[in-house]
């Protein structure tokens, strides 16, 4: 392996970025090369490098860069498993299990993430409400642990709370090699998908709650500019796996399609964001407008329902050099007024958001830092400007009141003091570290803002 170069890393939303030793193992050796002779900021793996903050950034310390950690190993399409290296992209093997009539039973916004990077971060899809996240279909994975070995993890094996430690532990309890997956049969790549037009956000709640019983997957954006009557007016899209049948007559000869990969990208970092109030409120009123009126139900590739993003490149670039927070908070079932609540905020603070998700959630993992619970989950991606933090201290405050957390994953801001109220397993997953990596090799950028590591007690979390 050659040695690591000092380079600049940053996550998708291009804040706060930090200069690490990049180095680009080939295989186990070489990684266990590396954790051994971590230095005292420690080492962290780094897949595709889609958490929106600094999850997969170690600040003077080395980053092992694992996408030449990759390809399927083993496909069992008769017991519908695949064995697959941590540095493989979802787009990869989605790719390779469609074309047998096989599919991820857990797929997140986008397909450019590692299997390691969907383990570390737990990911979660439109269907959690019935599938759970990713790591509840993860059968078992091999994790290099701070001492160079390499062990075989499953969540009924005999250390069950390091596997479910590694699901969601944010790469800080090792690094993950392979995994073997469950995966599901499908007889097209298509998702039969309904949309629903909803004036303002308790139609669009109504509608997501109804659909609990009714649809496989099931999510909508909201307006999130719009005030009074049509205060988080909205668009529910729900659906299921296309059958054979269900597919128009002309594509029934290849339904396993794919569309190959686009290489459509945003070329520059604009000087200021492109995403502001005017272009904001253009954008949502489009998006909102574009929906027909009255239900309607169409075939679509499942790549455009579950990744539509997916389709421009670099599209984080449009937020200029500053660029983007994305906030992504959970809360649970009777803190339901906490959404219109967090939605009336953001459209009086003047802060524009785009892109805004709601969905539904089951329960989470066994994983101490697992992020779903049963209830609500909201999405907002806002560029950063003045005031910024303070409005999403005040979602912190609304989110605390709740009983509810923000996504590890998609943080770059929150304060530590908020994390043991977030998630009151925190001492155990404190615990566990001290157990599986006493000397502290596996740091970030992450661990030390948020003290993940050493957390802060909760009786001290509100002064």
């Amino acid at each position: 392996m050659s040695p690591g170069s000092p380079t600049a890393l940053h996550g998708w939303g291009r804040t706060s970025p930090s200069v690490a030793s990049v180095r680009t193992p080939t295989g186990a050796v070489e990684v266990a090369e590396a954790v051994r002779g971590a230095g005292d900021r420690g080492v962290l793996a780094r897949g595709l490098g889609r958490s929106y903050g600094d999850p997969a950034q170690n600040a003077g310390g080395t980053v092992l860069d694992m996408t030449r950690h990759r390809g399927v190993r083993r496909l069992d399409v008769d017991a519908a498993v695949v064995e697959v290296e941590a540095g493989t992209s979802l787009d990869e093997l989605l790719r390779v299990l469609l074309g047998v009539g096989l599919t991820l039973p857990v797929q997140p916004g986008t397909r450019q993430v590692s299997v390691g990077g969907a383990v570390a971060a737990d990911v979660h899809g439109k269907n959690h409400h019935v599938a759970g996240s990713f790591g509840a279909h993860v059968r078992w994975l091999d994790l290099l642990t701070a001492d160079g070995e390499v062990q075989r993890l499953r969540p009924d094996g005999p250390d069950p709370e390091l596997f479910w430690g590694t699901v969601g532990g944010m790469g800080l309890t090792g690094v993950v090699l392979r995994a073997e997956l469950s995966v599901r049969r499908v007889e097209t790549s298509s998702v039969v998908v309904t949309s629903e037009r909803h004036g303002d956000l308790g139609e669009v709640m109504d509608a997501l709650t109804r659909l609990d019983h009714e649809a496989e997957y099931s999510v909508a954006w909201f307006d999130s500019i719009s005030r009074g009557r049509g205060s988080g007016r909205g668009v529910v899209l729900s659906g299921h796996d296309a059958r054979l049948e269900e597919l128009p007559e002309a594509d029934r000869g290849a339904p396993y399609a794919v569309p190959p990969p686009r290489s459509v990208a945003v070329p520059l970092v604009p000087p200021a964001s492109l995403v502001n109030r005017l272009s904001g409120r253009a954008f949502n009123e489009l998006w909102f407008r574009r929906a027909p009126r009255h239900p309607t139900t169409g075939v679509e590739h499942a790549f455009g329902f579950f990744q539509p993003l997916d389709g421009v490149a670099s599209w984080n670039r449009l937020y200029g050099p500053r660029g983007l927070a994305q906030y992504q908070l959970a809360v649970p079932h009777d803190a339901a007024a906490v959404v219109p609540a967090v939605v009336a905020a953001v459209a009086a603070s003047g802060h524009v958001s785009c892109l805004n998700v709601l969905k539904r959630f089951g329960p989470g993992t066994p994983s101490p830092l697992s992020f779903p619970l049963p209830g609500w989950t909201l999405a907002l991606d806002l560029p950063v400007a003045a005031g910024l933090a303070g409005l999403l201290d005040r979602l912190d405050a609304m989110v605390l009141e709740a009983g509810g957390r923000v996504y590890l994953a998609k943080d770059s801001r929150t304060p530590a003091h908020h994390l043991a109220a977030m998630y009151p397993d925190l001492p155990r997953f404190a615990a566990l570290r001290r157990r599986v990596d006493p000397e502290g090799r596996f740091a970030s950028d992450l661990a030390r803002r948020l003290g993940l590591l050493t957390p802060t007690p909760a009786r001290e979390a509100y002064p």
